[in-house]
């Protein structure tokens, strides 16, 4: 496609304000050309033998054994599943609920929250962050929260489940970057306080993404390969699938809807602080058949909020031999923003190695 058309196809899009969604409700029977994907050079499913993701019970007695557990995960894969995590089922299935009830209600209610032109706001919707600078869109749309907020700045549907399942996850964030600092042979506080990665206050930032079902799977993607620019996340995903992580960097691996859990991985951040210790890996959403249905899922960034984004640096630790160049949490999501999700890790960016 020339430039000039895509750019107008873009344009014409985000126009609408009414995201994959209104595509879709609109009776689309083909994948418009700003959403087809090249076809990926890696196997869709893992050879015999290779690593499952993990599920680690929180509630496991043994601490040294559950901190090994958590340990071999961010080591080997970068993912794993907790369950036991003490966030109440209820309020997961809300969570999900009042999510989708934005996504699923009319366009006219959607739109009064869609912006691409003000990013300071902290309860904003949209589709694909990227939009304008990804090779290829993305089959998802995404109401997006930097909790907390205004009340009234939050649509109704989500008012009540959202921030409360915010609070009890941060809780739960908190509770992993101990067992992860516990991995590394620190003190539990260590990444949390030494290291500053919840620095900024309560907030916490939430992406409740939307996938709606697409009449051409096999050309698009629900969201293109790629690592997070967090310390941590933790993403609540209803039982539809689609989630998977890039093993070995050879082979995609599914990230089996389990109910009641809460999948966990590895950010670029908490890479770049570890130097290279746990790691950040690579994965993506694929497109569901409307057979399927549409899927939803929440991710949580653990990550700098506030003042602190632009004002704490941070950089491996205890190391003579760093990998990677301090970085403040601002000029690493600048970055991770300004290049889109085009299939390369941000991390190279800001390493030390020739």
């Amino acid at each position: 496609m020339a430039g000039s058309d895509r750019l107008s196809q873009l344009k014409a899009f985000d126009d609408t304000k009414a995201g994959v969604k209104g595509l879709v409700d609109a009776g689309i029977t083909a994948v418009p050309p700003i959403f087809h994907h090249p076809p990926d050079p890696h196997a869709t499913t893992a050879p015999a033998g290779a690593v499952t993701i993990p599920v680690v019970d929180l509630a496991y007695d043994d601490k040294a054994s559950l901190v090994a557990q958590v340990r071999a995960a961010a080591e080997s894969v970068g993912f794993f599943q907790v369950v036991n995590h003490g966030v109440p089922g209820e309020l997961l299935a809300e969570t999900l609920a009042s999510v989708r009830r934005f996504h699923e209600a009319p366009a006219e209610a959607r739109r009064p929250y869609y912006n691409r032109d003000l990013p300071a706001r902290r309860v904003r919707y949209q589709s694909n962050f990227d939009l304008f600078q990804s090779p290829a869109a993305n089959w998802r749309d995404t109401l997006f929260l930097e909790l907390p907020a205004v009340a009234e700045e939050i649509p109704p549907p989500c008012r009540a489940a959202v921030p409360e399942y915010a609070r009890r996850a941060r809780e739960l964030g908190r509770r992993l970057l101990g067992l992860l600092s516990k991995a590394l042979d620190l003190d539990a506080g260590y990444l949390e306080k030494d290291v500053g990665c919840l620095d900024g206050g309560e907030g916490v930032v939430l992406t409740c993404h939307y996938y709606p079902p697409c009449p051409e799977p096999e050309k698009t993607l629900g969201t293109t390969r790629h690592s997070d620019p967090s310390f941590l996340t933790v993403v609540l995903q209803d039982g539809v699938g689609g989630l998977q992580v890039l093993v070995g960097g050879s082979s995609w691996v599914d990230v089996p809807p389990l109910p009641g859990a809460l999948v966990v991985n590895v950010g670029d951040l908490l890479q770049l602080v570890s130097n290279d210790r746990f790691r950040s890996v690579e994965h993506r959403v694929v497109t569901m058949s409307p057979a399927a249905g549409a899927r939803v899922s929440v991710a949580c960034f653990f990550r700098p909020t506030g003042d602190a984004v632009s004002t704490r640096t941070y950089g491996p630790i205890g190391t003579t031999s760093p990998r990677y160049r301090s970085v403040t949490a601002a000029e690493f999501l600048g970055y991770y923003k300004d290049k889109g999700l085009d299939g390369r890790s941000a991390l190279g960016h800001f390493s030390l190695q020739l």
